[in-house]
This record gives structure tokens, sequence and C-alpha cells, in this order.
């Protein structure tokens, strides 16, 4: 799998691109990031941004630097999209996630400003998301949160059981705990320490609902989140 992100500050990105399960599916070859600087498709001469037609306060970013970045490392050989992150998209939610880890190549445009020239999504984006009701000063952190996501789901990333994870089962996940047994009066459920596995799987999946309607009523009125 492969992600392509478009920003104007790339270099924020990196660090946390290059750490834990993602530095090393990186260095596994598993998923590829690439992370290119929206000037270096700029003219000479061209401005990254510019006062909105019509009037009103703040830039918005240019559409052609967009396009041509875009259109710069899009693989039209390869299955996949481009993704705009802005607060008027999709949200992103476990279903959606699941959809994108069946493309080869994500391209990901982190706008900024007041937003980018709507052209831009006429006529290169294939999708937007959004990943929740707020707004950003940038597609940065959407961008982190979307191949974080994705990446989850590509075969050898995770050693552990990801379809334990929270919404995989359309619920939340069950409460864990560790070592010591008892934490300031606190003592770990005595069916965990009982060694029967089926009680265990049992007691997690009826925890593992209770919370959920306690906590996310909606996924369970809602069971395609």
């Amino acid at each position: 799998m492969r992600f392509d992100i478009i920003s104007l500050f790339p270099e924020s990105l990196d660090p946390l691109f290059s750490i834990s399960l993602l530095g090393k599916a990186r260095k596994k070859g598993l998923v590829e990031i690439c992370l290119h600087r929206l000037e270096d498709y700029l003219l000479p001469g061209e401005d990254i941004d510019d006062m909105p037609f019509g009037g009103g306060g703040g830039m918005v970013m240019k559409g052609e630097p967009i396009i041509r970045a875009v259109r710069g490392v899009r693989d039209k050989n390869l299955k996949g999209e481009v993704i705009l992150l802005t607060p008027q998209g999709e949200t992103l939610r476990h279903r959606l996630v699941c959809e994108l880890a069946d493309l080869k190549q994500i391209v990901l445009i982190c706008g900024r400003y007041e937003g980018i020239d709507e052209r831009v999504v006429e006529l290169v984006v294939d999708r937007e998301i959004s990943i929740g009701d707020f707004v950003l000063s940038g597609g940065e952190i959407p961008a982190l949160a979307v191949v974080d996501a994705v990446a989850r789901l590509v075969p050898g990333v995770v050693c552990g059981k990801v379809p334990e994870d929270s919404f995989y089962d359309g619920m939340l996940k069950y409460p864990q705990y560790t070592r010591p047994r008892v934490v300031e009066g606190l003592p770990v459920p005595e069916v965990l320490l009982s060694g029967n596995h089926a009680e265990v799987e049992r007691w997690r999946k009826e925890e593992s609902l209770e919370r959920t309607r306690r906590r996310r009523p909606d996924l369970v009125q809602n069971p395609s989140h």
C-alpha cells in the first residue's frame, strides 16, 4: 500500500511516520509513505494562495498547483483514490477505513487557510473525508489519522489480533487489565483470573456490548458504522 501526502508542511508529518507501527511497517516495506511539498509544484512567480472571488476574509489555496501535484504523484496503474481532507467530507468510520484498505494507492490532499479552489474537487478528487465535526488549522492531522487507521489493516503491520480492536464487530472494546492484580484497592475481575477461556470470552462480549450501549448507543442503533 502506498500513501502520497501533498502538504505545505510535510516535515511536520515525517517524524510521526518514522516511529512505532508505521515506522516498522515502512522499514519492512509493508507500506510506502511519500511526502510531497506543494510548493515544489509552483511555477516561477506563482503564489500558493490568493484572495477569494466574491470577497471575504482569509486566503484560498490556488487550484493549479494542487492539480499538478496530484497528477504528478498519482499512479494510474494502481487501484487508488485521491482524497481531500475537509470538514465537509464524509466522516471517517471503520467501514470507510475498510474500503480504503482495499486500495493500492491513496493520495491525500492537506488543505490550509480558508480552503482550496473548488475546481480541485471537480477535476482530481475522488472522495472528501472529515475526521469529525470540528475545524483544524490544516489537513495534516486528518491525513495522519487516515494513514494510521488504514495501515493497521495491511497484513503484517499489526502483530496482534486486529479484529479484537474497537469497531471491528460494531462495538467498543471490552475493559483490559494487567499486573498487579490490585491497584489502589481495585482488583482485576475474578473471571479473568479463572483460566476458563469460555467464561472469559463470554465476559468480554458482555462487557463490550454494555460499554457500547452506555458510551456509544449510536453504534448499537446503526451497526453499519
